[in-house]
């Protein structure tokens, strides 16, 4: 009998929640096969089978949270699989064979229902009812049997969510028996009683990743001393710039030249003219960073996360545009590892992909920078005393760690940035 464990997943990482399982008792897998899905506080996992088998024994529901080296599931090797399932039934009459008990992963993977009322005239045969373990753990904390709730599984599984639908309609009932015992009464409802209204709602467990995300962005409001200051970059020369090169560029490197990569490098830039914005405290210390790995918010379905662009300031504009490729791929696709989202020094988060015009972004702690692009509009800019002309202007924002980062500093740093976006031809001839 094999063992399905939770595997070392980061240093920093001691648990995961079961996200689903992907085989089921009774299946057949092959050594290198993915059993089950693993979320963790920053990616999900995939935990492969060691050796070929049949899986007997599912201990952990999905929803369930697992501990490093926990046994989740159990296996049963693939010489015992083909083998007859008991030798010794042979030798017994065959009357005797339905007295014989279930396999012991049998009796931990299925519930034992009540015999039905033709029961009695099937000798001593137990019926068993299939349950998910979620189902089995919720049914035993609500008090409530299993052979009673109804499925829609067309193999009559019964998993958590039925669980959760027979306990809201028994509560229902419940409260519309009560409301019904009660005489008329003409007070007005208390607080209490609006609060408990049969008034349509769903309730939705947060994803592990969401508490996290929450967590640590409360964290950093609180630890921190986060001001934004704005200002706001004509895009002309960068959207020229690309519209004349972006074919040939594409020919070049397979690759398209986005805004991205032009923010990047000048985000850089910036950085190495005011290198508090790329450190982090540590105690009493600053740790100034000599190097440059910047984060790209991107959006993935279970949330935010921040993959990191590695020693960008050494990266050519297609090295950048295709990491940030790459990375958003992996994220679409749930496929980051932990080493894609570790070590940033800076980042940069772009909601005028979903048409936010301004807003102050979130440090992403323990870094002390980052700045939020936002929609390219026209907007009508005096050119000089006599002109007015439509512009694609952008909204930029730097947030930063006022501790360490005084406003002067941070407001020239968002100068440098504009400067250098609104001049990118230096920029580009850097690489």
């Amino acid at each position: 009998m094999g063992e399905i464990k939770v595997p070392e997943l980061a240093e920093s990482i001691s648990e995961g929640t079961v996200a689903q399982w992907l085989k089921q008792v009774g299946d057949f897998v092959e050594k290198g096969d993915y059993i089950v899905e693993l979320e963790t506080d920053k990616v999900n996992v995939e935990i492969t089978a060691e050796d070929s088998g049949v899986l007997t024994e599912l201990l952990a529901g999905e929803g369930d949270t697992v501990q490093v080296g926990e046994t989740i599931a159990r296996l049963e090797a693939k010489e015992g699989a083909s083998a007859p399932a008991a030798p010794k039934t042979e030798e017994k009459p065959a009357e005797e064979a339905p007295k014989k008990e279930a396999a012991p992963a049998q009796q931990k993977t299925v519930e034992e229902v009540a015999p039905a009322a033709e029961a009695p005239q099937q000798g001593n045969q137990k019926q068993w009812l299939i349950a998910s373990p979620a189902a089995r753990k919720a049914a035993r904390e609500r008090g409530i049997k299993l052979d009673q709730v109804p499925t829609t599984d067309p193999l009559g599984r019964v998993r958590k969510h039925d669980i959760d639908s027979y306990a809201d309609q028994k509560s229902n009932e419940q409260k519309q028996q009560a409301q019904a015992s009660k005489p008329a009464n003409p007070v007005s409802p208390s607080p209490a009683a609006s609060e408990n209204s049969d008034k349509p709602v769903e309730r939705e467990r947060m994803s592990r990743r969401r508490q996290t995300i929450a967590k640590r962005l409360v964290e950093v409001q609180q630890t921190a001393a986060m001001l934004t200051t704005f200002n706001e970059v004509d895009m002309t020369a960068v959207m020229a710039l690309r519209k004349r090169r972006k074919d040939k560029f594409f020919e070049q490197h397979d690759v398209r030249l986005g805004f991205m990569s032009f923010f990047t490098k000048a985000v850089v830039a910036a950085l190495k003219k005011y290198p508090l914005l790329n450190a982090e405290i540590q105690g009493n210390e600053l740790l100034i960073k000599k190097f440059y790995d910047i984060g790209i918010a991107v959006s993935a379905p279970d949330g935010l996360v921040v993959p990191v662009v590695r020693d960008a300031d050494r990266k050519t504009f297609a090295g950048i545009e295709g990491s940030i490729v790459d990375l958003a791929k992996k994220a679409r696709d749930n496929k980051l590892a932990l080493k894609d989202l570790q070590g940033g020094t800076f980042t940069i988060t772009n909601g005028g992909v979903f048409g936010s015009l301004m807003s102050t972004p979130i440090l992403n702690g323990p870094q002390v920078g980052i700045l939020g692009m936002h929609k390219v509009q026209l907007r009508p800019v005096a050119i000089d005393e006599e002109r007015i002309e439509n512009r694609p202007m952008m909204y930029i924002a730097l947030s930063y760690d006022h501790r360490i980062v005084d406003g002067k500093e941070a407001v020239s740093f968002l100068a440098t940035v504009k400067e250098l976006l609104e001049d990118p031809e230096s920029l580009l001839l850097e690489g």
